[in-house]
C-alpha cells in the first residue's frame, strides 16, 4: 500500500530541552475550571520565569470561536513580551510535537535560538456550535433593518436547522470514533484482551513509581490547588481490568477495549524547549536536553489501513535510514492513545512481510524491546491531553534520556486522527 512520509535529519545544532506541564485530569475532573488559556498560562509562566524564548508554538485541538491564534493569546496573558511572534498549530494527536518539528526548522541562529513549544486541550470547556444553516439565518437575522424584514426571516426559519453541533471523537472521513477503529484494529492483528491489560497495569505502574521516586517533580507545576496528576491508580490490577466490559464494540461479544486499557479524556497543559546549543546555554544549567537526530511525518490511506497505524510504517523507515535496528534504541516512549494501538504497533514492527511490503523497510529490526517502553508511564495512566500529549512525552523522554550514557538514544511515537502519525529519533550527548 502507498504512504506519504516526510522527514529531515537534523543537524548537531537542534536540541529538544524539558519543559513543564500541568497535573493532568480525567474530564470535568480537578481542572474543569479551566479553559485552553486558563491551562496554558500558568505553564508558559513557568517556562519564561527560566528563559525568554525568539518564538513560541502552542496548539490545541479542539478549536474555541474566541480566540483564533491560541498561542498569541497565551503568551500575552502569561506576560510574556509582545515582541515575541507566537504561532499556533494543530494535528491532531501530534498536535504539540508537530509544534516542536516546526520550531526546529526555524531554529537558525539568525535570532532564532530557542523556541517555547507546547499545547492544551480542555476537555472539560469544549464550545458548543450552531449548525451553519442556523447561524447562517441568524446572521440574516441581524441584518434585517425593518420589521417587515425581520418578520420574513423569521417565517424563512426551518425548525429542522435548529440544532447543537456538538463535538465529538470522530474521525469526519469515516464517521468512526477512535475506539472503533482500533477495535477493527485489534481484530486484524488478532490482539488479546489480556495483552491489552498487562499494557495497561504496566502503564499505570510505571506512573506510579515515577511519582513516587520524584522523577515528575520538577516536571509537573501545580494549577491552582491541583499538584499532581489525578489518573494513575495504585490500586489497579490485572483482576479490576478485566471485569471492566467493553467501551466500543458493545454488541459483538468480540469487543475488547475497555475504558481500562483505552486513554481516558483529559484536561491538561504542557510544554518543551527547542533549540540550538547557542539557545540551550539560556536555560538554567540544571535544564535535561538532549539532541534531535532525526524525526519522520508519516501519512497512511486511513480508507484501507489502520487509523492510528502511521507509526508503524514511519519508524522503521527512521531507524533504516539511521542504520539502526530495535536492539540499538535503549528507550522508547510510544503514545498509548489504546493499548491495541501500541500493540499493533510492536506486531507490525515485528513483522517481516509488513515491514518489507508495507513499510519498504528490508533491513531485519529484530524483536521489540517492551522492556525499554515507557519506563514512568504512558497515556493510559497519564491521561490524553490531545494538544499537550507530545510536549508530555518528549520532555519525560528527555529527562530520561538526558540522565544516560551519552550516545544512548530514544524513540518516540505518536499516531494521531486522520492517519497520520509524528516520530522522532533523540540521542544523549
Amino acid at each position: 500500500m502507498a504512504t506519504a512520509s516526510s522527514s529531515a535529519a537534523s543537524s548537531s545544532g537542534v536540541w529538544l530541552a524539558a519543559g513543564v506541564r500541568s497535573p493532568f485530569a480525567k474530564v470535568d475532573g480537578a481542572l474543569a475550571g479551566h479553559d485552553a488559556i486558563g491551562l496554558s498560562v500558568p505553564v508558559v509562566k513557568a517556562m519564561l520565569a527560566r528563559a525568554k524564548p525568539d518564538f513560541a508554538v502552542w496548539g490545541t485541538v479542539i478549536p474555541n470561536l474566541t480566540w483564533s491564534n491560541l498561542a498569541r493569546e497565551v503568551l500575552l496573558d502569561a506576560g510574556g513580551d509582545p515582541t515575541i511572534p507566537a504561532f499556533s498549530t494543530v494535528m491532531a494527536c501530534s498536535t504539540s510535537m508537530i509544534g516542536a518539528i516546526e520550531a526546529a526548522g526555524m531554529v537558525d541562529g539568525r535570532g532564532r535560538d530557542l523556541a517555547l513549544v507546547g499545547g492544551v486541550e480542555s476537555m472539560s470547556r469544549v464550545q458548543l456550535g450552531l449548525s451553519v444553516a442556523l447561524s447562517d439565518w441568524i446572521r440574516k437575522f441581524q441584518n434585517a433593518k425593518t420589521g417587515q424584514q425581520r418578520l420574513a426571516a423569521l417565517g424563512a426559519l426551518n425548525l429542522k436547522d435548529v440544532r447543537l453541533f456538538i463535538p465529538k471523537v470522530v474521525n469526519r472521513v469515516t464517521g468512526l470514533s477512535m475506539g472503533e477503529h482500533t477495535e477493527i484494529t485489534a481484530k486484524e492483528w488478532n490482539l488479546s484482551r489480556a495483552d491489552q491489560d498487562a499494557i495497561a497495569l504496566a502503564s499505570h505502574q510505571g506512573a506510579v513509581k515515577g511519582w513516587e521516586s520524584g522523577f515528575f517533580d520538577d516536571l509537573v507545576i501545580p494549577v491552582g490547588e491541583v499538584k499532581r496528576d489525578g489518573i494513575p491508580r495504585k490500586d489497579t490490577s490485572l483482576e479490576k481490568l478485566a471485569k471492566l466490559g467493553p467501551a466500543f464494540d458493545k454488541t459483538s461479544g468480540k469487543g475488547t477495549l475497555t475504558a481500562g486499557n483505552s486513554s481516558p479524556l483529559t484536561d491538561g497543559a504542557a510544554a518543551v524547549w527547542v533549540g540550538s546549543a547557542a539557545g540551550m546555554a539560556r536555560l538554567p544549567g540544571e535544564t535535561p536536553k538532549v539532541r534531535l537526530v532525526d524525526y519522520e511525518v508519516t501519512s497512511i490511506d486511513l480508507r484501507h489501513e489502520g487509523l492510528l497505524m502511521a507509526p508503524a510504517y514511519g519508524v522503521p523507515r527512521m531507524l533504516a535510514r539511521n542504520g539502526l535496528t530495535y536492539a540499538d534504541v535503549g528507550l522508547w516512549e510510544i503514545h498509548e492513545a489504546f493499548a491495541a494501538q501500541v500493540l499493533s504497533h510492536i506486531a507490525a514492527w515485528e513483522s517481516a512481510k509488513f515491514l518489507s511490503e508495507k513499510a519498504g523497510v528490508t533491513t531485519p529490526m529484530g524483536a521489540f524491546p517492551r522492556e525499554r517502553m515507557n519506563p514512568n508511564g504512558g497515556s493510559l495512566a497519564l491521561g490524553h491531553p490531545f494538544g499537550a500529549t507530545g510536549a508530555r512525552i518528549i520532555s519525560q523522554t528527555v529527562k530520561e534520556l538526558a540522565a544516560r550514557p551519552k550516545g544512548e538514544r530514544a524513540i518516540v511515537s505518536i499516531c494521531a486522527d486522520g492517519g497520520q502519525g509524528t516520530m522522532m529519533l533523540l540521542e544523549s550527548a
